[in-house]
């Protein structure tokens, strides 16, 4: 246990008291790299995905990327502003469960609840999934192991959150303040020499043409609006992360909500320059990517057929701005694209375990998920999305393309049915309040969230009809899955609430006769103590029990008993079969049904040992009687511990008894 202790507070670090919680609140600087990273960082695989989706139509498709990434910025925006509405309202940290619950009744909380829940599990999936697909640029020796090397990353980012979101958020602050100031620099340095100093910059795959499976180059009609809508769809992936500042208000500094509030705005505006600038660059050197899922594939000048993918639009976009004049820097964005791709799951790791540990407090998940570990973390919740990310890596083979169609959906689930809460509560506040000043505030709030429910309202349908025959039936799937699991664990714990609560015709009398049982396996000092605390208790009556499995076993401590005259008797159960659970199960049941009112006590002497190796050993047959005890009515189970030499109790007294006393 000693060795186990120390294998933990190496990787975890020391245990933290509650009354260190103050400890690890976040300042903004260190909140904006914890909470945004997920949105940053989808500006490194959203462009990816729109264009790749946009290959579908051919090149024409790949004339619409900017007005496509447009309507994600204003998207952004709308969002970004709403939530700052919801920080201010409701700070206690439960976001859109919180506002869907209070203003739209329990059901539209649950909802909320399983699509954030999904949500963040697929964040973590798609990250890191992400991250090692643009780590193959430069370790190609990654290419078959893909799935493996994001499971590693993933137990690696869940050590990092077991030691505490303070720890979390400032090991991965260098790489997310790196990320975003490597991507402004490129995008500001590939603007500059295309427009001040006029020089032609033209990708990798600038002179490929896309050519869909059928072979033409384009599509035209409702085709091509089916495909436009789709990739609107999967650029709306840059919104993920969002809400996870709204779940954890709590963990910033005082003044609580407005530092929230403030990074939530400096997250909308990194993120939409982000975004536009790399859309608008991948256009001005038409960057072009293809779905090697869907068969679409590239023409060369020679006429050649290409069908691999070439590299993410980030790669590309790092090649032609830095490799003819500053080589260093094209490592440095591609190095912390990977970075920052892996740490966005550090969004869902912080968002995943708060929400589950309120939605535990509220009973929907199991309590265990709303205790924090010794480091003040959710270390439960933040264990429980890491297996479930792993799962989700494994099925899919860390697929980005996979992943990304369940994407997106239960964040708009959420971002709808909360701003429609956001607007039932400001016109609740409005009928109460009365002065002018803060009336006129909450009726611009109002407009903002009702604006923000109407776009994320209409986002949520293109989604699901865009993506819904593609994978995203899956995540529905699994959010009525959560949705029900938590209908029923809520139910459980009501119903035992129920039957466990004091009522004023509660039987409170005491039991008429309590049996007491000591169960005998050997004579030695165990059965001497367990028969000795059996008699303190002063049962009004006494027995000793043995199993007869060995005749000679049975006559020695028949002859044991007689000698040592224990003073109470000893009875032997006969087992034809050699078992000892059955027939003592069986005596035991006997003296309870007797009478209804009597109660038995078992008394089971136990050894305390010093190593897990030597658990195995011992205790065996006790274990398996108290657990069939437990289900019977009537019947307490006493263990009487014997510590062994090798037990830390049995070693301390010795250490003590040995040790010199002071001279008085």
């Amino acid at each position: 246990m000693k060795v186990f202790s120390g294998i933990k507070r190496l990787l975890f670090g020391r245990r933290l008291a509650n009354a260190q919680m103050g400890e690890t609140l976040l300042p903004k600087r260190i909140a904006l790299p914890v909470f945004a990273s997920d949105a940053l960082s989808s500006v490194a695989y959203a462009p990816d995905e729109i264009l790749i989706t946009l290959s579908l139509a051919g090149m024409a498709g790949f004339m619409f990327s900017w007005e496509i990434g447009l309507a994600v910025g204003v998207v952004v925006a709308v969002v970004v502003m709403s939530y700052r509405q919801t920080v201010h309202a409701y700070p206690s940290g439960g976001g859109d469960y919180e506002v869907a619950k209070v203003n739209l009744g329990r059901y539209a909380g649950l909802t909320v609840a399983s699509s954030l829940l999904v949500d963040y599990m697929l964040t973590v999936a798609v990250s890191v999934s992400a991250g090692v697909i643009n780590a193959k640029a430069m370790l190609p020796f990654l290419e078959g192991h893909e799935a493996w090397t994001a499971v590693a990353v993933i137990v690696f980012l869940t050590i990092v959150n077991l030691r505490g979101v303070r720890e979390s958020g400032g090991a991965f602050a260098i790489p997310t303040y790196v990320f975003m100031g490597s991507m402004l620099a490129m995008i500001g340095i590939g603007l500059f020499r295309i427009f001040v100093l006029g020089q032609e910059l033209m990708s990798e795959t600038a002179d490929l043409i896309v050519v869909r499976e059928d072979g033409a180059e384009d599509v035209m009609g409702w085709a091509l609006v089916a495909i436009l809508a789709r990739a609107f769809s999967s650029g709306c992936a840059a919104l993920t992360g969002v809400e996870a500042i709204s779940n954890g208000v709590p963990a910033f500094k005082p003044p609580k909500s407005r530092n929230a509030s403030r990074v939530l705005a400096m997250l909308g505006l990194l993120a939409i320059t982000m975004l536009l600038g790399i859309i608008a660059l991948a256009n001005l050197t038409k960057v072009h990517l293809i779905d090697e899922l869907t068969g679409t594939h590239y023409i060369d000048a020679l006429g050649n057929t290409i069908h691999s993918a070439a590299t993410t639009v980030t790669g590309q976009l790092a090649r032609v701005v830095f490799m003819d004049w500053f080589q260093p820097g094209f490592y440095i964005v591609v190095t912390a694209t990977m970075l920052i791709l892996f740490l966005a799951a550090n969004t869902a790791f912080n968002g995943f375990p708060s929400l589950a540990s309120i939605l535990a407090k509220d009973g929907y998940l199991p309590r265990q998920l709303h205790t924090r570990g010794d480091r003040l973390a959710y270390s439960n919740g933040i264990v429980a999305l890491s297996l479930a990310a792993i799962a989700l890596v494994l099925i899919f083979n860390a697929s980005v393309t996979a992943l990304i169609q369940l994407y997106v959906v239960g964040v708009f689930i959420s971002f709808t049915l909360g701003q429609i809460g956001m607007v039932k509560h400001w016109t609740r506040e409005l009928k109460v309040e009365s002065e002018p000043e803060k009336r006129k505030k909450m009726r611009r709030s109002r407009m903002i969230n009702i604006v923000g429910a109407t776009l994320t309202g209409i986002v949520l349908v293109i989604v699901l009809i865009s993506k819904f025959t593609h994978g995203a039936y899956l995540a529905v799937v699994a959010m009525g899955v959560f949705f029900l699991l938590m209908l029923a664990i809520s139910n459980h714990y009501r119903a035992v609430e129920e039957e466990v609560a004091l009522t004023p015709d509660s039987d409170r009398a005491l039991p008429s006769r309590v049996r007491g049982v000591v169960l005998v396996q050997q004579v030695n000092l165990p059965t001497v103590k367990a028969i000795a605390f059996a008699r303190a208790t002063r049962p009004t009556t006494l027995t000793a029990v043995t199993v007869a499995i060995d005749d000679d076993a049975v006559e020695e401590i028949l002859d044991q008993w007689e000698a040592e005259d224990f003073g109470i008797p000893l009875k032997v159960i006969a087992s034809p079969y050699r078992e000892i659970t059955g027939p003592f199960i069986k005596y035991v049941a006997k003296l309870r049904t007797e009478n209804p009112r009597d109660v038995v006590s078992v008394y089971i002497p136990e050894f305390v040992v010093g190593h897990w190796w030597e658990q195995l050993l011992h205790n065996q047959t006790a274990l398996l009687i108290r657990t069939r005890l437990h289900f019977m009515q009537g019947v307490m189970v006493t263990s009487v511990p014997y510590q062994l030499a090798s037990s830390d109790a049995r070693k301390q007294r010795a250490r003590k008894a040995s040790a010199p006393r002071p001279p008085r």
